[in-house]
């Protein structure tokens, strides 16, 4: 049937094939939920896991309507292999175990309800899918580590990301700066040259490291701040329905149905409070926290920095056994104490995270070493 051929409703044109594929989708998420429900030990979340079958079969109803409408008779329905294998994933593992992977499928519902080639009564259910996509990634939430460590004093504070990008960055600025020099000392090459690959070696890698970090986390801070725009644009649009969203959410992390109702009433009142709860709550996002891509990038650079100048040091008062000594020294100092900064993040002992951190540089060094050593002595440098 080609698009011309296609059935007409209200001078819409219909995709028969494609109202049915979404026909049985919506059957199939009524006996998923179904499913779901039945495991779920909470009554609570069973309770919200049932409202969600209404609605996926009022969904099913408008679709096998529309098909009727349009003389396409339903075929027999049968439960689909993928609902179930999940059933038996839920019964087996519990349904927190499922709920992430519904989840995915219910954001795959609502961009496919939104494409241009869907029916326009499919595609005024995708408000009803995201709300549910927002519902089962409340029910399957689990606390991040940033809410964790605002509430327990041994975990690293949220600026302790600074610290960790800062000593990761002294560690990519050293071991890589240190590879580089030790394969020119291994050269065998005269001091100028060493201390100019050297400082060309900082130069480019801290401002690879700058420019990296900062297109990162401006890519990073608009679609940010795209997400909360259209959070505020759908708060302007459609109050009733994120009040009803965000209850949800409250509901799906266990507060009694008239306590979320109340709650999500009270803070829709304020415009500027209801955003700030809306971004947290549905998209994980602390309005004033976005990150800042200049910070990064000079952080980054003078962290680069910091850690590839150790190994040249030396050489700035010429090239010899020596200045080899010093800075093969000094750089396996900075190794040992990176490492042991590292473990302020992993636990772990100080002195196997620091020895840890001194091979892998040290073998690093070696190589690149040995390497100069081979194209020194073929080239005759």
């Amino acid at each position: 049937m080609t698009t011309d051929d296609r059935p007409k409703s209200a001078g819409v044109t219909i995709a028969p094939d494609l109202l049915l594929v979404n026909w049985r989708g919506e059957l199939d998420a009524v006996e998923l939920y179904k499913l779901l429900a039945r495991y779920e030990r909470s009554e609570e979340r069973s309770q919200i896991l049932l409202e969600m079958v209404k609605d996926e079969e009022r969904h099913a109803e408008v679709m096998a309507a529309r098909l009727q409408e349009i003389g396409v008779s339903l075929p027999e329905y049968r439960v689909s292999f993928r609902v179930r294998v999940l059933g038996l994933l839920a019964r087996v593992f519990g349904t927190s175990a499922v709920l992430p992977i519904v989840s995915s499928i219910e954001a795959e519902d609502v961009t496919a309800y939104l494409e241009p080639e869907q029916d326009p009564v499919v595609q005024g259910l995708a408000g009803d899918e995201r709300r549910h996509y927002r519902a089962l990634g409340g029910l399957s939430g689990r606390p991040d580590a940033a809410t964790i460590a605002r509430h327990e004093r041994w975990h690293p504070k949220g600026s302790g990301g600074t610290l960790r990008a800062v000593i990761f960055g002294v560690s990519d600025g050293l071991v890589s700066n240190l590879a580089l020099v030790m394969g020119f000392a291994g050269a065998q090459a005269d001091a100028e040259f060493v201390m100019l690959a050297g400082v060309a070696g900082l130069i480019a890698g801290a401002c690879s490291m700058a420019a990296g970090e900062y297109v990162s986390m401006r890519a990073q801070r608009e679609l940010f701040e795209r997400q909360i725009a259209l959070e505020e644009t759908e708060l302007q649009l459609m109050p009733e329905e994120e009040e009803a969203e965000l209850a949800l959410i409250y509901r799906a992390k266990g507060v009694p149905a008239t306590e979320a109702a109340q709650l999500a009433s009270r803070i829709m009142e304020n415009p500027d409070v209801a955003l700030d709860t809306l971004a947290r709550e549905e998209l994980g996002l602390d309005p004033a926290q976005l990150g800042s891509p200049w910070g990064a990038a000079i952080s980054s650079f003078l962290a680069f920095t910091v850690g590839a100048i150790i190994p040249v040091l030396a050489y700035f008062t010429g090239a010899g056994l020596v200045q080899f000594a010093v800075s093969a020294a000094m750089s396996g100092v900075a190794l040992f104490a990176v490492g042991a900064g590292v473990s302020l993040f992993t636990g772990r002992s100080g002195l196997y995270s620091g020895g840890r951190q001194l091979v892998i540089g040290a073998v690093a060094a070696a190589v690149t070493f040995g390497i100069g050593s081979a194209i020194g002595v073929g080239t005759d440098i």
